[in-house]
């Protein structure tokens, strides 16, 4: 534990990171170096096969949303094929995108040396080393501080290239039709729909960026929202981008040009650019294209040293490469990755690293459309994304299909290195990584459903994954909280079957439904969370009921321990149980019980927990110390206080902030819920649940008062 604590990586990460990480990765070379060459497969039905790549694309968004915002972890790919389809094809699917996420990356840090010799004379090859060391250290330093650079250079990218799209229509709208259609966009669709689909696979390179916002989900605060929504924003912006960019491209620049120039978004801003001297605007371009490039490395060596982080801690790779430094990043991943990235830009040219990252990426995309349908019919109860793609299974169905024949319509070359990058992995999997791997993916879990094994590891650590990210927004813990029952049994002496029996008992009587004996079975029963559930002298029984309206909750305290008969003993070791929680909830909702309880956990976990809870006097107390401190709190009625206002009112007359609610007032030793007629009298403790910005507001005017 101490060890998975201390390797920890830091939540940063927003929205709005989440939205220049993505967008940066993937305007770079595809805009800025791939459309001439693209163009030579299509002629000027180019703009097409870019829309057509952004459309395609759509199904392994939504699905790689869905996977991380239920398993928000470093490693993207590596760590959702792992879990979904077990830890060989994670070893493929890592090693694959690893190598075509570095290969990606080093050709960006190239392209900044095509654009600057417009300029500059400076070898290209130097001047991309030298900046693989520069991101080098930036990464090291720390996520927010390389996100912070990534998102000036978005920034200043994105103005750039809508200048550049106001410009280019401009001038667009001042050319003839005849001369448009008959001229600049002929010779259009030169290989018809064939070479228009071919050639999407050629591009489908520039939209890979928008993936690696999976690498880096475990840093990315409230991933439930900025995972998605960070997505598809990025995507509708890079897609305008892209279609209309290139278009303006075809539309000004002669076709014989084009096809050759390396640099054709430089060449087009000499012919936009009216309003303003040539040398400025291009030299406006070449800046954008540097930040582009730049972004694009520095992202991009951001989300691929996660991979090696990932596969170190699951034992695939040198466990060392997990290991992270003083500024919570990890070290030894960012300095292998960073020698990789010199290497190929050392050895291999633009046009192959094109192809073959978008090739093996395609499998990958495959196999996360795959996962997703797999992790829907394991039925582990605590796989619960916050975002759930749309048009399942068919999303799914579509995006296989479809990146199957994008990859055959590629050729040889980049199918033969993808066959050949995943017989290495398998080999590497089969006599290095599968000693040290003791899990089975939650394809497995779909098999246990035709009679073969599962894997219980995962679904503990799927709770745990629940228990970090925490409740959501509109799940009813602290009305569940105020509405418990609270048992003190002090120094009496009971066992747990006995007990769990008679709350069991008193549940199905409130119901009025449903035989006592069955929800005992239910609760007592082991099931296969419950090692993550327990804590010395701690126990957490929970169980559904079909016709319970909302969550139950029933607390018991002990001073001597309650003694362990029953069936829960193997499961939860040898130590008598000083608290004890049974949670019962609506069994419509199972996702519903394991945020529960994963809120349940982290109250655990609190320091000195079980002598905090079992030396509280009452109800109130009790239920007080279960809700979150910074969001709830007592206020004792007295006249000469600033409290006083409210004695003798009935609530339904008082006025408190819109975002807090009155949950519960002790009179006396008698704990009320109150209703709107309650009337509220001096001696009255009322406990007050809310939004912490209503709470504050609450304090600072009856308590913290000068």
């Amino acid at each position: 534990m101490e060890s998975a604590l201390k390797n920890k990586l830091s939540k940063e990460l927003g929205l709005i990171d989440v939205f220049g990480l993505s967008t940066g990765a993937m305007i770079s070379a595809g805009f800025f170096l791939l459309p001439g060459l693209a163009s030579a497969h299509t002629g000027s039905s180019i703009f097409l096969s870019y829309f057509l790549a952004a459309f395609l694309i759509m199904p392994a968004m939504f699905s790689i949303a869905e996977l991380s915002t239920a398993i928000p972890r470093a490693g993207g790919a590596y760590f959702l094929l792992d879990r979904s389809l077990g830890p060989m094809m994670g070893t493929v699917g890592g090693m694959g995108t690893y190598l075509a996420l570095t290969l990606k990356t080093a050709f960006a840090l190239v392209g900044i040396g095509a654009y600057t010799t417009a300029f500059f004379d400076m070898p290209i090859k130097t001047v991309a080393i030298v900046l693989t060391a520069v991101f080098m250290v930036i990464n090291i330093l720390g996520a927010k501080k390389t996100s912070g650079l990534q998102l000036f250079l978005v920034l200043f990218l994105v103005a750039s290239l809508i200048l550049f799209l106001v410009e280019g229509f401009r001038e667009i709208l001042h050319i003839d039709t005849h001369t448009l259609v008959s001229e600049q966009l002929s010779p259009f669709a030169t290989n018809g729909l064939t070479g228009i689909f071919s050639t999407a696979g050629f591009v489908f390179v520039s939209y890979l960026g928008l993936t690696q916002v999976a690498s880096v989900a475990e840093e990315i605060k409230n991933p439930e929202r900025n995972i998605p929504l960070g997505m598809i924003l990025s995507l509708v912006v890079t897609t305008i981008i892209y279609t209309g960019g290139v278009f303006i491209m075809v539309s000004v620049l002669p076709a014989q040009d084009f096809i050759r120039d390396l640099t054709p978004v430089f060449t087009a801003s000499q012919v936009v650019f009216k309003w303003m001297p040539a040398k400025l605007g291009g030299l406006m371009i070449v800046g954008a294209a540097i930040a582009a490039f730049a972004s694009t490395g520095n992202g991009g060596l951001m989300a691929a040293s996660r991979y090696p982080m990932a596969m170190g801690r699951d034992r695939v790779l040198p466990f060392a490469l997990s290991q992270v430094g003083r500024f919570k990043t990890p070290v030894y991943s960012i300095i292998l990755t960073s020698c990789l990235m010199v290497l190929f830009i050392l050895l291999l040219s633009e046009e192959n690293i094109a192809k073959m990252a978008s090739s093996f990426q395609l499998i990958i995309f495959i196999m996360l459309n795959f996962s997703v349908i797999v992790m829907r019919n394991s039925r582990i109860e605590t796989y619960d994304p916050g975002y759930h793609s749309p048009l399942y299974p068919w999303m799914q169905i579509f995006g296989m299909i479809s990146s199957f024949l994008l990859i055959v319509y590629m050729g040889w070359v980049p199918i033969l290195f993808s066959v050949a990058v995943v017989i290495f992995a398998m080999l590497w999997y089969k006599y290095y990584a599968k000693k040290s791997v003791r899990r089975e993916g939650a394809i497995f879990h779909w098999f246990a459903l035709l009679g073969k094994k599962q894997h219980a590891g995962l679904e503990t650590e799927l709770l745990g994954i629940l228990k970090e990210k925490g409740l959501r927004d509109g799940d009813p813990f602290d009305e569940m909280v105020v509405q418990a029952k609270i048992t003190q049994l002090g120094d009496s002496s009971v066992g747990l079957k006995k007990l769990v029996g008679s709350i069991a008992h008193d549940i199905c009587h409130d119901i009025g439904t449903v035989d006592a004996k069955v929800l005992t079975k239910k609760l007592l029963k082991s099931s296969i969370v419950d090692p993550i559930l327990i804590a010395p002298h701690v126990t957490i029984l929970h169980g559904n009921l079909e016709s319970l309206v909302r969550p139950a909750l029933h607390v018991i305290t002990s001073l001597t321990g309650i003694e362990k008969n029953a069936d829960k003993e193997e499961a939860n070791g040898n130590d008598y149980i000083r608290v004890l929680f049974i949670l019962v909830c609506p069994g419509k909702n199972p996702k519903l019980k394991f945020r529960l309880l994963s809120r349940l956990m982290d109250i655990v976990d609190r320091y000195n927990f079980i002598e905090k809870i079992c030396s509280l006097t009452n109800e109130r107390e009790i239920k007080e110390y279960l809700l979150h401190y910074e969001r709830y709190v007592t206020l004792e009625l007295r006249h000469n206080t600033p409290t006083e206002i409210f004695i003798n009112q009935m609530m339904k007359d008082t006025r408190f902030p819109k975002d807090v609610l009155v949950a519960m007032v002790q009179r006396g030793s008698e704990i009320i819920i109150p209703r709107g007629d309650t009337m509220l009298m001096e001696g009255d403790i009322i406990t007050i649940i809310g939004e912490p910005k209503g709470i504050k507001t609450i304090f600072e005017a009856y308590i913290h008062t000068t």
